[in-house]
């Protein structure tokens, strides 16, 4: 690990190990680190006084990220060697989405983008912070492998493909096919994922697209191949051939699956029937995925959702502005990634089924931030 600074008095190392650990423990703020000075534990943990919550903060602001990075990518090894990372529907597949981690109206710096708000009687001028990060779904937790911020005068996507291109060279072989949202339906986006020898599955929406059109058109023709799984009920459509998508150059296959569920209403009681429908359009041919599987694929986009978003900033702290830098931003966010992966990683291999199927991940991290607060009176060592 290493830094901006010229001669630094406190090792890159203790500071990064100092917010690993306040992650670890969920502490929220690097002043609710600095408040646990007084424990032992911190003696033990980096062999010399933890650092202050200002000196924190400015290491984040140029500590190196491909440092960073190669941490993530260590324990994604460590992983793989060890048969921890099973396929998920036949392949291993890379979901990537967005997410707004920031927005004020006061604060902002030079990373920050912009936008127009209506407030009132007017429009306000608001802050924001948005990034696109890269999730490994495998059989028994995801992965989070590396993150991008998005950059003034960019969209989403670009800031999508400048991400896949760093993924694909530090993960060549990670995943066979990239799970992505409506957004991210252009030719440009595919072209760049199979000219790297990857396929796509996307989520199609958008009405107005001869794809769309087309594919109602034929699944009206065809009868639907029927999948019961327990509480849903799914009637699919799985056609390929579909040269509708002029812009892509190639056929693409397109698949609907109409799920009907049980629920029971919270307030009645009543148990009720709903309906949704899902569509996606990808470049895998039937051959190598089968439909059951191309619709598990789809619906496992939401696993950026739940299982990384969701979860770092509901449970994690994700969205809490540690230092308000672009750098600093991208540092905490990688640096969480990190801390989430080795945690999963502990849970689901080092515990044992018993014990992880009577508490939930929660209990764990507290049992973790306990070992801090059970040593704020203990002397320190000499």
């Amino acid at each position: 690990m290493s830094d901006g600074r010229k001669k630094p008095s406190i090792p890159t190392s203790t500071v990064f190990g100092s917010v690993v650990l306040m992650m670890l423990a969920r502490l929220g703020s690097l002043n609710a680190l600095e408040q646990q000075e007084g424990s032992a534990f911190w003696s033990r943990w980096l062999g010399r006084p933890m650092p202050s919550a200002d000196t924190v903060g400015r290491v984040f602001e140029t500590i190196d990220l491909e440092a960073i990075r190669s941490c993530i990518h260590h324990v994604y090894t460590r992983l793989k060697r060890n048969k921890a990372l099973g396929e998920f529907g036949g392949v291993y597949a890379l979901v990537i989405d967005g997410h707004e981690s920031f927005s004020s109206y006061l604060q902002s710096c030079q990373g920050c983008l912009k936008r127009r708000v209506r407030a009132g009687d007017g429009e306000r001028t608001q802050f924001y912070h948005r990034n696109v990060s890269a999730v490994l779904v495998t059989r028994d937790f995801t992965v989070l492998l590396d993150v991008e911020e998005q950059r003034k005068g960019e969209d989403e996507v670009a800031c999508a493909t400048r991400l896949c291109r760093r993924v694909l060279m530090n993960y060549p072989r990670a995943f066979q096919v990239v799970l992505a949202d409506a957004l991210f339906l252009r030719s440009d986006f595919f072209k760049f994922l199979l000219d790297h020898g990857k396929d796509v599955i996307c989520v199609l929406k958008d009405e107005r697209r001869d794809l769309m059109e087309d594919a109602r058109s034929l699944f009206k023709s065809e009868p639907p191949i029927l999948i019961d799984d327990g509480n849903v009920k799914r009637e699919v459509w799985d056609i390929e051939g579909f040269t509708s998508w002029e812009s892509l150059g190639r056929p693409v296959r397109v698949v609907r699956s109409l799920e009907t569920r049980r629920v029971t209403r919270q307030l009645t009681g009543e148990e009720e029937a709903e309906t949704s429908e899902w569509m996606w359009v990808t470049t895998l041919p039937q051959w190598k995925v089968g439909t059951k599987e191309i619709v598990g694929l789809g619906h496992a986009r939401w696993l950026i959702e739940n299982q990384a978003f969701n979860e770092m900033v509901t449970y994690w702290h994700a969205n809490h502005m540690y230092r308000h830098h672009p750098a600093a931003i991208t540092a905490f966010w990688l640096t969480l990634m990190l801390v989430m992966n080795l945690f999963r990683a502990f849970i689901n291999l080092n515990i044992k089924p018993e014990l992880r199927a009577g508490h939930t991940q929660l209990h764990f991290a507290r049992l973790l931030s306990a070992e801090l607060y059970g040593d704020g009176d203990s002397e320190k060592p000499p």
